[in-house]
Parts: structure tokens; sequence; C-alpha cells
């Protein structure tokens, strides 16, 4: 009885293997282990989720890449004084007050001696320092350092905030660049104080290793004459002008407000035009 169970069994699973093996030979659609493609493998792979930032990590991430590439450090721009500019060029970008072709920024940081090179003028589009050179203050302001100032007509002082740049003139320093003040407390009345950027001779280390000191303006941001031209060339129409004052003196504007910088920033891309 056992050997015909046995034998049965064989019989029925070498029908069964046959069978089988017709199944396969016939379904085009049937694949064996060997035939799996790395393709075929990867599709069936969790797919790893798409990481978004807020639109104010971007601007963080956008201010600190600029600083980093353009090797701001290295030139001394203080990062919080870079930040600040940048919001307030951000702040007139997104309100269609600055030219959206030339992506340029010029800083000033009075926070520094006059013997040092404070001013910054920087590319932002192609992350770039163009210049870091000398720049004056008013004769009213003070000696080395800069401690006081003014947005009175013969004041003879530097003014602090933003500024947008203008049109050129030729005036009695030669090739000079108008400037509007935009901020109502600290500098709004510059284009009427005829508070320009324009070259001059006590501007230079000549004048530094003479004096101790740079010469000092009626108020102007003067610059080294054999730079002039250049320097104009690249701020002139509509560019951002940040003029940065000491801890010690009081400034607030509005176009320091960081939401609305950040404002114009997707999820985690600066929208189109950056």
């Amino acid at each position: 009885m056992k050997r015909i169970w046995r034998g049965t069994a064989f019989a029925v699973l070498a029908l069964s293997t046959t069978v089988l093996s017709w199944s396969l030979k016939g379904d085009s659609t049937s694949v064996s282990a060997g035939n799996f493609s790395k393709d075929t493998i990867s599709a069936t792979e969790p797919v790893a989720p798409v990481k978004t930032i807020s639109a104010a990590q971007a601007y963080v991430n956008y201010v600190n890449d600029i600083y980093t590439s353009a090797d701001l450090k290295s030139a001394d721009l203080d990062f919080n004084v870079f930040r600040k500019a940048m919001t307030g060029y951000l702040n007139f970008r997104t309100a269609g007050m600055v030219s959206a072709a030339r992506q340029i920024i010029s800083i000033v940081d009075f926070n520094k001696a006059s013997t040092s090179k404070r001013l910054w003028i920087i590319d932002l589009e192609n992350r770039k320092l163009l210049f870091n050179t000398l720049v004056a203050h008013g004769q009213g302001s003070g000696d080395n350092i800069a401690t006081s100032f003014s947005n009175t007509a013969e004041s003879h002082q530097s003014s602090i905030g933003f500024y947008i740049t203008s049109n050129t003139y030729q005036g009695k320093h030669g090739l000079s660049l108008k400037l509007n003040g935009m901020d109502k407390n600290y500098n709004a009345n510059a284009f009427n104080r005829a508070i320009v950027v324009h070259g001059a001779e006590y501007v230079s280390q000549s004048f530094i290793n003479q004096h101790g000191r740079l010469g000092r303006s009626y108020g102007c941001p003067a610059v080294p004459v054999e730079l002039t031209p250049a320097i104009i060339d690249a701020i002139k129409g509509k560019t951002t002008l940040f003029i940065n004052g000491p801890e010690t003196v009081k400034y607030a504007s509005g176009y320091l407000n960081e939401e609305s910088a950040a404002s114009q920033f997707g999820q985690g891309e600066l929208l189109a035009g950056s």
C-alpha cells in the first residue's frame, strides 16, 4: 500500500512540474529571477522626501552664501553690517525701487576709523567684491572717527542710512554721482544738500601718512581720485548704498524689516530675477 502511495505521489509531482513548465513557456510576461534589472528593483524602493525650508531661512542662506562666496570676511566687512545692507537692498528690489539689471550694493561702515578701507562695493549677481577702499566722512562728524551725523544743511556732517544712486554730472570735483536719501529722519535731505559721491585728493594713503587720518568732506562720501570713474560707473543708476554708523548712534529704518525682505523667497529658492 505504501509503495502504491509513493508511486502516485511521484507521478503527481512529475505532472505538476510539467504543467508549470508549460505555463512559464507560454506566458510571455513571466520573468525569471535572473532577468530582474536594477531599474525594476529601484522602482520599489522608497523615494526620499523633498526637503523644503522657510522663506526666512532661504533669505538667511542667501545672505550667508554671498558673504562667503565674495570672501567679505577677509575684506573685514562685518557680517551684521552686511546683513543690514542686504535687507534694505532686498526691500528696495521687492518694491521695484532699484535696478533689476544692476545687482550692485555699496556699503560704508563709519564704525571704523578713516584710516581703514571702509567702503565695499559688491556684485551680488556674481558674488564678487569689486572695490574695497578708503572713503571720507564730513568735517562736522569727527576727526579720524565719525561720531556725529546730521540731516541738516550746512552741518558738514555725514548722514547715515540707505541711499539709492541717481545720475552723474560734472561738478567742481569732476565726475560726481547724485544720491537720494531714503530714510526720512536720517538722510532725506541728502539730494538738496548736494551729498554726492566724488573724488578727492585728501582720500589717499599719502594723506593718512602725513596727517594720521583722511581729509574730510562737507558730508559727502568722497573716494580716491584714481578710482572715482570706475566706482561711479559701477554704482550709478539706481543701486543701493548703505552708510552704517557707530553702535552708539541710534538708527531705525523700515527698510531693515527682514520679514518683508524674505517675502520674495519661495520654498527654499529665490524667485526669478535673482
